[in-house]
């Protein structure tokens, strides 16, 4: 279907509303967690699953929702996942135990996977060539303007009103996203038969569930332990079942046969690494400022914010860029650029400057920023037109898997190591800052690795 070029921007709009909000939940509620630990009386280890709830229920959710978005009318499907998150918000915002704020998060993490899983498929379809990268490139920069917005907007809410209000912008935004999805958005699709492998979705949501809660409680309950035994086994099994069932059925819930597509499948194992090396930073940072140097949330939330403002501003650039010169050496470049931030973050101390966190802040968003777009429009270019819907879903699968993988293991190789050098005598301080250089080491091998998996995805093809 052909569409204007006013009616293509205003879907591109519906669609990069919803990736901001996300953004900026994301990047308030990460500057949050440490108030939170506090005022809920929970531990780090426990209150990752405040992010942890949220990204596992928007990851294993995307398939479905995605496969919902080919038979479902876009406006009907966006307007729901819009209502879903604000609720999911205002429940989350009023929350007064800990067990009330993840059944809140999981609420608004459906109506994040409504949008996520159907976003890049909209915008790699109703753009082509060059066009789709500078598209690519523009909802990065929304995104990233979420994430810039994020720490300065709830540093200030929470110094001044608390962690519950970091909820808040994300309601009227999601209302208004709500009602020009349902005005905007094409009101018919073409009718098709749905079918969903309902056994598929258990399996895959079994593995992943239990890989993360054996990544997270591993080193409490010991790695070789009855417990961490048990999860490994239906991890492998449950894993194993769905990787077997999606290969012989004729509608699988990942299309395992795209992952022949070079470009495709190492362009995710890439995407995937890349948001795990990020992770490792932006988890413990918020931490480091706030409990080893002291500082308010508002001095935390301006000092995390060049991140976002260098990603907002490389991200288009390298999206457009991509779009007309390919995405090879962005791709190479971008992990180079923030492995050199995760070095700097390495010998950050109690005596580290402003200066120092702010240029590393920066750099860390400049890499991201050259990396992102680039291997968006890379993978989604890979496949063909009638694939886009479920290459973004894949696409969006591998990100969040990196989100939730890079938290799990972070927040366990942090208190892993915090436990080896607190029993070893050490102070608070110091063990703190050990477990964090040493957690950093392991940011660095994800973003080697990633670069290596770009370097293998996008190598030319040798002439024959």
């Amino acid at each position: 279907m052909a569409f204007g070029r006013k009616v293509k921007w205003e879907m591109f709009a519906i669609a990069a509303i919803g990736n901001f909000i996300a953004m900026l939940d994301s990047t308030t509620v990460n500057l949050a967690l440490y108030p939170m630990s506090v005022d809920l009386n929970v531990t780090i280890e426990k209150i990752q699953w405040v992010m942890i709830a949220y990204m596992l229920i928007l990851t294993v959710f995307l398939p479905f929702f995605g496969k919902l978005g080919d038979i479902f009318p876009k406006n009907k499907l966006y307007t729901t996942g819009y209502i879903l998150f604000a609720l999911g918000a205002l429940s989350s915002m009023y929350s007064q135990s800990f067990n009330i704020l993840i059944a809140s998060r999981c609420i608004e993490a459906l109506g994040a996977s409504i949008m996520l899983s159907n976003a890049q498929a909209i915008i790699a379809r109703i753009f082509t060539k060059e066009r789709r990268g500078k598209a690519l490139g523009l909802n990065g920069c929304i995104i990233a303007l979420g994430g810039m917005s994020g720490p300065a907007l709830g540093g200030i809410l929470i110094n001044y009103f608390g962690w519950h209000s970091v909820f808040f912008p994300c309601i009227p935004i999601a209302v208004i996203g709500a009602i020009y999805s349902w005005i905007l958005l094409p009101k018919y699709v073409k009718k098709k038969e749905f079918k969903f492998d309902y056994k598929g979705f258990l399996y895959f949501t079994l593995c992943l569930f239990a890989l993360l809660l054996a990544i997270s409680e591993g080193h409490k309950w010991g790695w070789t332990s009855v417990n961490i035994i048990a999860l490994g086994v239906i991890t492998l099994i449950f894993g194993g079942l769905f990787y077997f069932r999606d290969m012989k059925i004729n509608y699988p819930l990942i299309n395992f046969s795209m992952f022949k597509i070079k470009p495709f499948t190492y362009g995710n194992i890439a995407v995937m690494t890349s948001y795990m090396a990020m992770y490792t930073n932006s988890i413990l940072l918020p931490f480091y400022l706030q409990d080893v140097l002291k500082l308010n949330a508002l001095v935390a939330g301006c000092l995390i914010l060049p991140y976002s403002v260098t990603l907002s501003v490389i991200a288009p650039i390298s999206g457009r860029l991509s779009g007309k010169y390919g995405s090879r050496y962005l791709t190479l470049l971008g992990p180079a650029v923030y492995i050199i931030a995760l070095l700097m973050f390495s010998t950050f101390d109690t005596t580290t400057s402003f200066v120092e966190i702010v240029i590393a802040s920066g750099i860390m968003g400049i890499g991201n920023g050259l990396f992102q777009s680039p291997s968006n429009n890379a993978i989604m270019t890979s496949v063909k037109k009638w694939e886009l819907g479920i290459a973004s879903g894949i696409l969006a699968l591998s990100r969040n898997m990196g989100n939730i993988l890079g938290v799990a293991v972070t927040i366990t190789l942090f208190e892993t190591f915090n436990e080896i050098y607190t029993k070893h005598g050490q102070t608070y301080n110091t063990a703190f800052l050990n477990s964090y250089h040493t957690t950093m080491g392991f940011g660095i091998l994800f973003g080697l690795i990633c670069l290596i998996f770009a370097y293998i995805a996008y190598k030319p093809k040798e002439k024959t």
